[in-house]
């Protein structure tokens, strides 16, 4: 609110002035206001919250506080209106003295976030300083020989109000003698002389008091008053004269001291001593002039005693004062005006306020980080400053106002890459040369939780041999965070899931600090040769990162299990049998076969047979495959042979140490006549072993007719289902995984599950056949495996091949006599597309010429009781690729397995199955009688038992 103390304006439009201006300020980027000076406690300035769109609410939140350099307790803010007044009194000449524009610069300081303001409050002058004259009285002598016309210079009056306030008219008290002479100069100070209108006479007239009156301009005006005491002289009526009245100097503010300004020249018409000058300075002359400068009284010359700075004072007015010798004395006065010329001696001056320290690395740009005010004391070019930041990224300077600037966030941060930046702000002015200063500004990088631990590989192998000691240390995780402090703590646990039946945690478990990994039972590779599980890592910030890595554990084994000897038929034993020979055989005549397993794999479950000697030396005619375990004879046999021999034959693995078994084989050896008898005993002995078995088979072909009837309800159920759902995925895609099951001798591993897709043009995709085997360690279920779908692919990222073995249980295989081989399987290739798949080649076992034969792998353990197929010599016929065998059988069972496949133009999606029958059924269409099956299963009977003792 703008008003005068003696009157003015009228108050509405000293409002609405102020207003107009304050909006048209506004849009420079400051707000402007102006008071009246010696205004009132409590006065109204503006509503300086509105005016700079900010909420009353939120003034006290965001800390809104007002600053000033020097005069920050004249005006204040209520916190509860927003409004801007008067706090105590404003004296505009104590505040600013002479200087044409008076303003109060505040800084209006708001955070969350931090914000700068800038507010110029303009005081404007009232007039209310009186014009003031340097004392109560001048004394002036004039000679009564002055001549008319002449002129005597006197003081004015001064008026501590600037512009039209200051502004001084002069008048004098009535008088016959002097009439007042008001002369104006560029200078704000005037000339005054009194002329002289009437010639004096000292004798009539000794002395004359007049009135010299000083108005201003300001309203209503003010006035001072000084009384002239004229004293009229009777001798010396020639004062000194100057040859100029105003005497003008520039100086630059670093000339030396003692250097001469000017020689002032005054000359007197007077003779003698009426006519010597002597200079001096005026007696109202200020004592800075006076510590600044000097004048020589003879010479007048006026010389620098002092230094000058431009940034106190810019310029000198000295009155100087020539005085001759006369009785009285007569006086003249000039002035001398000296300018001072700034020079660029004074290098900006740099504060940096308001530190936003430190600065989180997800601050956004354009954040504030600091203010930084710089001020050059120096005028002009020399006075310019501008500000230069290194280095220059991320950060930048943004100038808010003159010489002021904002320190913000150019770009992203990075604390990982650089946590703390050494910043230099360089602030340099315009002068020649210029000068500058610097400020170091350290800006910390606060971290944030942006970088989960990283582990160096995403899986790991790890070896470790089997009947470890519980709790020992397998191996050690370590994960790397890049962040700081909490963020870069890392904790390990594991992810957590079954293994067969029992939890994770049960087998292995994790250190939470150091990664170590310990075993807490001991493993058994027959149990479990692979154990794959997961390990986390996760840190401590907020929110908390992780990452996972793989471990997969292979349970190397050990020889731990001694060879197992299989009983040669049912109901007998496997440590001892007894076998019949003809006495009259030739060599090579096999005489019997020691059958046994181990459970270890690899090389400790490759088995050998050694025959041990006969006790005393003596020598048997007997020896025994290496590998085979086939007792046959070295000779032809004859009547001096004994009759009964005992045979220890020693059973022995590969591992280290090696373990052994021991079987006992009675031979006996019989006369040709009683072979028959003997022959007919066996078929008596082993009629019930056979029947035993087919009950067995019995059993197995109701198990597997049973399971793939689930398995065809299955298939359709899910065909339906995909048929009448809607379409989401392309013929080729992936469909559910289907679990395959295979072991090898002397692999550190089990083949988990795997799913081929057969995708062909011309119809929708179909699933292969799929092989079960329980060659796979019985801890594992199927849910356990659905959860590693991994295992099935190689680190190619091309699907494992399974194995082409058909497994069976040890008890189903131990019934089974048949020669051991080892052949190559066929290979079942899946629909354009799609992989290739191994597949054993089957055809049927009977002894016709197109049948095939079964046989098991050469030194089979108990996990490695697989079965390999093959064409027999007389068809040549073999499967082809992409082709599947029409059928095969069982052996030692009455059940064929035939597999049938849709053709591929089929409309209708169904996968392969298999069904099952009677051999009887597979036959060269052989019509036979009902009464003669029994003849046949005998003689297949007997068959089989003579191909075992060869």
């Amino acid at each position: 609110m703008v008003f005068s103390r003696r009157g003015g304006l009228g108050a509405q439009d000293l409002l609405l002035s102020l207003l107009l201006l304050a909006a048209w300020e506004m849009g420079s980027g400051q707000l402007h206001y102006s008071i009246p000076e010696e205004a009132k406690h409590g006065t109204f300035v503006g509503r300086i919250a509105q005016d700079l769109g900010l909420e009353l609410a939120e003034l006290v939140p965001r800390l809104f506080r007002m600053a000033s350099k020097t005069h920050g307790d004249l005006l204040e803010v209520n916190l509860q209106n927003g409004i801007l007044f008067v706090n105590s009194r404003i004296d505009r000449e104590e505040l600013c003295g002479r200087s044409a524009e008076c303003s109060i610069h505040l800084e209006v300081i708001v955070d969350r976030p931090l914000q700068v303001f800038h507010v110029e409050v303009k005081v404007k002058d009232i007039n209310d300083n009186p014009p003031v004259f340097r004392g109560r009285e001048q004394i002036i002598f004039i000679p009564e020989s002055r001549l008319l016309d002449s002129r005597f210079p006197i003081e004015g009056a001064a008026d501590a109000d600037i512009g039209v306030n200051a502004l001084l008219a002069y008048t004098l008290s009535p008088s016959d003698y002097f009439s007042l002479d008001v002369q104006s100069s560029d200078e704000v100070s005037k000339s005054l002389w009194l002329e002289l209108r009437k010639s004096l006479d000292r004798e009539e007239t000794p002395e004359l008091r007049l009135l010299l009156t000083a108005t201003d301009g300001g309203k209503p005006e003010l006035q001072g008053t000084v009384e002239l005491l004229i004293t009229v002289l009777d001798v010396n009526d020639n004062a000194p004269l100057f040859d100029q009245a105003v005497y003008r100097i520039h100086l630059l503010e670093t000339t030396a001291n003692g250097t001469l300004v000017t020689t002032l020249n005054a000359s007197d018409a007077d003779e003698g001593v009426n006519g010597e000058v002597v200079f001096s300075f005026d007696s109202g002359i200020s004592h800075d002039i006076q510590e600044k400068f000097k004048v020589d009284s003879s010479s007048g010359e006026i010389r620098l005693i002092d230094k000058l700075d431009y940034e106190e004072t810019k310029s000198y007015e000295i009155q100087v004062k020539a005085v001759d010798k006369g009785s009285p004395p007569m006086s003249n006065h000039c002035k001398v005006l000296v300018k001072v010329l700034d020079v660029n001696d004074n290098a900006p001056e740099l504060a940096v306020t308001s530190l936003y320290l430190p600065i989180r690395e997800d601050a956004p740009l354009s954040t504030v980080i600091a203010l930084i005010t710089v001020s050059d004391r120096d005028s002009g070019a020399n006075g310019q400053v501008t500000c230069s930041l290194m280095p220059h990224v991320p950060f930048k300077l943004v100038s808010t106002f003159k010489n002021y600037y904002s320190l913000v966030l150019d770009s992203a941060l990075d604390r990982e890459s650089l946590s703390v930046f050494e910043l230099v702000v360089t602030a340099r002015d315009g002068g020649s040369p210029s000068l500058w200063a610097t400020a170091s500004v350290s800006v910390e990088v606060a971290d944030v939780n942006d970088n989960a631990p990283a582990f160096a590989q995403p899986e790991y192998t790890v070896f470790v041999k089997e009947n470890n000691p519980p709790g020992c240390h397998i191996f050690t995780v370590s994960a790397r965070d890049a962040d700081a402090q909490e963020n870069a703590l890392v904790s390990y646990s594991l992810v957590e899931r079954r293994v067969g039946e029992r939890a994770l945690s049960s087998y292995v478990s994790v250190h939470a600090q150091s990664g170590k990994v310990y075993a807490l039972q001991p493993l058994d590779h027959e149990e479990l040769g692979l154990l794959q599980f997961q390990v986390s890592a996760r840190d401590a910030g907020m929110p908390p990162l992780g990452s996972n890595v793989t471990l997969q554990v292979f349970v190397l084994d050990e020889n731990d299990n001694a060879p197992a000897l299989l009983a040669p038929r049912v109901g007998g034993t496997s440590g001892a049998f007894s076998e019949l020979v003809p006495r009259l055989v030739g060599a090579g005549h096999v005489v019997a076969k020691v059958r046994a397993v181990d459970a270890d794999s690899g090389y400790n479950a490759w088995l050998s047979y050694e025959l041990q000697p006969a006790a005393g030396g003596a020598r048997i005619p007997f020896r025994v495959g290496l590998y085979t375990g086939e007792i046959s004879t070295t000779r032809v046999l004859d009547e001096a042979d004994l009759s009964r021999y005992r045979l220890l034959v020693l059973v022995k693995d590969h591992g280290e140490p090696a373990l052994t078994a021991t079987a006992t084989v009675l031979v006996t050896l019989v006369e040709s006549g009683q072979t028959p008898k003997a022959s007919s005993r066996a078929s008596v002995g082993v009629a019930g072993p056979e029947a035993a078995l087919v009950d067995v088979n019995v059993y197995l072909i109701i198990a597997i007719c049973a399971v793939s009837s689930l398995l065809v309800l299955t298939l359709l159920l899910y065909t339906a289902l995909r048929c009448s759902a809607p379409p989401t995925e392309g013929a080729c895609a992936p469909g559910k995984p289907t679990l395959v099951c295979s072991s090898a001798v002397g692999s550190w591993s089990n083949s988990q599950q795997r799913q081929q897709r057969v995708c062909s043009s011309e119809g929708p995709p179909k699933t292969d056949l799929m092989a079960f085997s329980p060659g796979l360690p019985p801890s594992l279920n199927t849910s356990e495996r659905n959860e590693q779908p991994e295992a099935n692919w190689d680190l190619s990222g091309n699907p494992r091949q399974p194995n082409p073995d058909w497994r069976y249980s040890a008890s189903l295989r131990a019934g089974m006599h048949s020669s051991v081989h080892l052949e190559e399987a066929g290979i079942l290739r899946a629909g354009p597309g799609g992989p290739d798949q191994q597949w054993p080649t089957v055809s049927s076992a009977t002894p016709e010429p197109e049948a095939g034969e079964v046989s098991p792998p050469v030194g089979a353990g108990v996990n490695s009781n697989s079965w390999t197929f093959k064409y027999g010599p007389g068809n040549p016929k073999q499967s082809g690729p992409g082709e599947l065998p029409d059928k095969f059988i069982i052996p030692g069972s009455p059940a064929i397995i035939s597999i049938r496949q849709e053709p591929t133009n089929n409309q209708i999606d169904k996968s392969d199955f298999i069904t099952f029958g009677k051999k009887e059924e597979t036959k060269k269409k052989k019509k036979k009688k009902k009464g003669n099956k029994t003849q046949e299963k005998k003689e297949k009977g007997n068959s089989t038992t003579d191909n075992s003792d060869q």
